[in-house]
This record gives structure tokens, sequence and C-alpha cells, in this order.
């Protein structure tokens, strides 16, 4: 079962009904983005917005994932406070972190019912982003249905995880593909994607992100005893579904960062994916001095506390594409992001607190923080724009839908 939010007044013309019935070219097309994370929701709202500032769009929102839990801050409030509308909600069991059986077993649930709402809601292009599940849920049941799937962040690599699995099968589920970098784009041209459909937009999580992170007066409101470039960002999310193994690994993380670096630190909790309860159990029983653990914080604080920070520490994406916007230095700790183009702020290391404090030191160089130039690979302003400009002149569906595979 899932929630559908109320018809408004402009819904009640769809320009695709339930049935599936083809409308006229000159129509307004529905674009709908299923989100699953806070993360991932934040990176693409510039697009959001450039999408529903078009005259030849229209935005729906289904949320699912962690946007439901209240375990990770309930992050649908976020979209609402965004000024987004939820136009359905497709529930996801807590229990699908707990073990991949259960993960895949939620995927196929989450399939069927992404089904009828895209039918219910008359969507006519499906967006999704990345490589997590909820976004392969959504791509699976768009194509099935006859729906034309948009997929950001296609090409992009992360050897040996189940992510990249996924985030190909999205591909090749995919009828257009907005991809990050040149690199990415080759990528998916080597999958056998037709040039015409492979546009090279940039990341659009480093759309507009100076402008878009709070202000230091904001990230000290939230955070009191913070001082600017004295403390450690930790994110770190879960590689194994095991949570005892992500939980020693987690507590590796901490006491490699405990020592020769800041001495305050802000840890966040990590996605929903399978052995993520393993972290959360090591966040919360954090007895370091200095140290604050907090489920979820809003993007444009998660960003002020980015730029701000002397390092940002884990394996999340961020590190790897949002934080050389702000030259803050990251340690990537794990096989999370191996084979992701990387720029010149990001250094790599294992899950040993050796390496770990090695790379800390060269960081922190006693207190007068390492800072890099603000060049970015994936990018700069405007991917949202263009990603809205391209939506908005596609072919008519039936060239979109038909798929021949170019090798």
């Amino acid at each position: 079962m899932y929630r559908r939010t109320p018809l408004s007044h402009e819904d009640m013309n769809p320009s695709r009904g339930p049935s599936g019935a083809a409308a006229s070219p000159q129509r307004v097309r529905r674009v709908c983005f299923v989100t699953g994370t806070r993360a991932e929701f934040g990176l693409m709202l510039t697009t959001l917005r450039a999408i529903s500032a078009s005259e030849a769009l229209r935005l729906q929102i289904v949320a699912t994932g962690m946007h439901l839990d209240p375990r990770r801050g309930a992050t649908i409030e976020h979209i609402a406070a965004a000024g987004c509308r939820v136009d359905a909600t497709v529930p996801w069991p807590a229990r699908a972190e707990t073990a991949p059986v259960a993960c895949a077993a939620a995927t196929g649930r989450a399939i069927a019912v992404l089904a009828r709402v895209l039918g219910d809601l008359g969507s006519d292009v499906v967006l999704v982003v990345g490589d997590r599940v909820e976004a392969f849920a959504a791509a699976a049941a768009a194509h099935i249905c006859r729906r034309v799937v948009a997929h950001v962040h296609g090409g992009d690599r992360a050897l040996g995880q189940i992510d990249d699995s996924l985030r190909h099968a999205i591909t090749k589920l995919a009828h257009v593909h907005f991809v990050a970098t040149p690199a990415a784009r080759r990528r998916v041209l080597r999958l056998g994607e037709d040039p015409w459909r492979v546009h090279l937009v940039g990341a659009p999580g480093v759309d507009g992100l100076t402008r878009a992170a709070a202000p230091w007066s904001a990230v000290k409101a939230a955070f009191p005893q913070l001082r600017r470039r004295g403390y450690v960002l930790v994110v770190l999310h879960p590689v194994d579904p095991d949570p005892r193994l992500e939980q020693q690994r987690a507590q590796l993380v901490l006491e490699g960062l405990r020592e020769g670096g800041p001495q305050q630190m802000v840890v966040l909790y990590p996605n929903n994916d399978p052995g993520a309860s393993g972290i959360v159990r090591c966040w919360k029983s954090l007895r370091t001095a200095g140290a604050i653990a907090v489920p979820h914080v809003s993007r444009d604080l998660f960003l002020g506390l980015m730029r701000d920070a002397a390092m940002l520490a884990g394996n999340s994406s961020s590190g790897i594409i949002e934080a050389a916007s702000f030259g803050t230095p990251v340690i990537d700790i794990g096989p999370r992001q191996a084979g992701r183009e990387r720029n010149r702020n990001v250094i790599h290391c294992g899950y040993d607190p050796v390496q770990i404090r090695r790379a800390m030191k060269r960081i922190w160089r006693r207190g007068r923080p390492l800072r890099y130039a603000c060049a970015n690979v994936y990018g700069g302003d405007g991917a949202g724009r263009r990603i809205a400009q391209i939506l908005s002149a596609l072919p008519p569906d039936e060239v979109l839908l038909r798929k021949i595979i170019a090798c």
C-alpha cells in the first residue's frame, strides 16, 4: 500500500492517464523524481527547481526509503520545507537494512508499488540518480511500464561494490543519460548506449553549492562548541552487510581520528544499506570527548559543516564530488569509492588507524589545516538548468522507448 497526496486543480487534466495512452506531441511532460535519501534529494534540488520552473514540464515527487524512517530524521519533512510537494510515498521497511535478503525483498515489493504509483500519477518521465536500490526499483518499474527513464550520474564507478552493478543496470534500463564527466560519458557509450541519448551536464550536487551552504553563523548556532576549521566531519556508510564487521570498522576509524588532529568531531549517521545498524551502534556508544553524533542535518547545514571543517573523513560520495568545490581536504577510507574520479583534495587509506592518523596529520599540520584550490572535475554551476532544458526538448516517447543496443 502507498500513500498519495490529494490532487490539486492543475492535476485534474493529466497529459497521460492511468491507462498509459499517448498524448499529443505538444503536451506538458510529467517528470517523476523518485528519491530515497536525504543526500540524494539535496543534491538534486537545483534540478527539481529548474524542472518546476519549466513551462514544458511538471514535477512530481515520490518519496521512499530513508525519507520515511523516523530513526533517520523522517526527512520527508525536509522535502516540503524545500518548497517541493510529495505526490506519493512508497513504504520501505526498516528491516531492509538488516540483511541482503530483506533488502532484495523490499526492492521487489517497491517495484510492484511503484508501478501502480506511476500509473496513477500518469508520469511520463521517471528521473532517478545514482546507484541505490530505490533508484533501481524505480527504473525497473518505469521501464517495464513503458515510461521514459532518465538517469543522473550514470557511468560513475564503485569498483567491486553492489552499487556498481546497480548503477550499470540502471544505465541499461534508462532512455536518457545525464553524466557528470567525460570519462563517465565514455563508459556509458561503451555499455552500448546511443550517443544522442548521453548528455554531459556535470554533477547536480555541485550546482550552486557555495550559495546553498549555510553561513558559519548558522553552523555555530547549531553546534555552539565547534571552532571553524577545528573539527573533523565524519560520514561513514556500510560496505559489507555484516553489522558486526561494520561496527568494528567504525571503531577503527574512530581510533584513527582520536589522535594527531582536531579534538572536535561531528559524526553523521549512515544511510540505510545492509550493515548500517553496526555503524549506528558504534555512533550511539560514542564517548569521545568533543565528538557529537547526529542522525541527520539539513543539506544547507551539511554543506556549511563541510565547508568549514578542517577535513571530511569516511567514505561518502560527498567527499569525492562536493568537497572539492570548497577546497576541503578529504580522507577517503576503505573501498566504497574505489575507481571513482577524484580531485586533488582526496587522500585514500584503508580501515587502518595508523594510515588514518598519518593522513590526518598531513592535513592538520598542527592546527594550520591544509586547504586546496576550489577546482572540481565534476563541474560547476548549471547542471540542473541543463537537465531541465534537455528534458523539455526530448523527442517523442515512441522514439525514446525504442532502444537499440549500439555495440
